[in-house]
């Protein structure tokens, strides 16, 4: 059986940014920090909602270096180094693991569209070319592809293959990947709508957008679900999904950014080509904040 990386939540974690656009390293340090306090389970830097997209290749660096020397060990550190470059991926994952991060996070090829042979072929460049363990990151809707399950298949015979990040929506492929591999790849979920859910279907927990802003209720989600207690965990789930879900009326990280700033982090905004939210649309994400206790919450 492969080692499991982490259960429970693990927070795609933002970056925060200044005024005029740089990578506010303080406050990353403090976003971390308050993760880690409240029960994160693994930090999860230079995803999608790390704004990774839009970094140059020294502050993607940068980010994974300072996020594994702030964690210091405490908890894992999984860097995003996916790629629609194969190159590109294997280089950065190789770099990747020599500032010790201790997992990667590879997104499925964007833009190439690329067959299944290819995304066999690409994920298997990147793992031969590393030791860390490996979570495939399956988000078609910003891919425009998806990983079949007998790619996820013939993936996880791959010793460091040990993962995915289903963030497809669809819970009959999360149930159909379980039944084809089994234990040899284990199922965190990309949506924080749905982790009660994949963990019914065995998943690990969830790489989470929500955990940004409540760690302690999205880490207390998961373990009830890991003891099977669904119902107390819907309770959790419940009382916190108008507010997942108002992290997403916009693109993400777009919300999230905004809802750091109402908490009282100095998350600033979006790099182009995101911009701020509507108005309208921020004063809905603030309301549902102000239910929870969430706004000017940091001192």
């Amino acid at each position: 059986m492969k080692k499991t990386i982490f259960t429970g939540a693990g927070v795609a974690i933002a970056t925060p940014m200044t005024e005029s656009g740089e990578i506010n390293f303080d406050e990353l340090g403090r976003l971390i920090e308050f993760n880690i306090e409240n029960g994160t389970d693994a930090i999860i830097i230079c995803g999608t909602t790390g704004e990774s997209a839009t970094m140059t290749d020294e502050e993607h660096v940068a980010c994974i270096k300072y996020a594994v020397e702030k964690t210091a060990g405490r908890i894992p550190v999984i860097a995003g180094t996916g790629s629609n470059h194969t190159s590109y991926a294997v280089n950065l994952s190789k770099e990747a693991e020599k500032l010790g991060a201790d997992a990667l996070l590879c997104v499925t090829p964007y833009y190439n569209k690329a067959s299944q042979k290819g995304l066999i072929k690409h994920f298997t460049a990147v793992a031969e070319a590393v030791d860390l363990p490996i979570i495939l990151y399956n988000v078609p809707s910003r891919t425009g592809v998806n990983i079949a399950v007998e790619t996820m298949k013939e993936l996880s015979k791959l010793d460091n293959i040990v993962a995915v990040k289903e963030a497809s929506g669809n819970i009959s492929q999360v149930a159909k990947i379980k039944q084809a591999c089994g234990d040899a790849l284990d199922i965190y979920s990309g949506n924080d709508d749905q982790i009660i859910p994949i963990m019914s279907l065995g998943g690990k927990g969830v790489i989470s957008v929500l955990s940004n802003c409540c760690p302690k209720e999205t880490h207390e989600i998961c373990a009830l679900c890991m003891e099977e207690k669904y119902s107390e965990a819907r309770e959790i789930a419940m009382k916190t999904l108008p507010f997942a879900n108002a992290l997403f009326s916009d693109v993400n990280p777009i919300p999230v950014k905004q809802a750091l700033n109402y908490m009282g982090f100095k998350a600033g905004s979006c790099r182009l080509p995101l911009c701020d939210m509507s108005d309208e649309a921020a004063a809905k994400l603030k309301a549902e904040m102000e239910k929870l206790g969430l706004v000017n919450s940091i001192k």
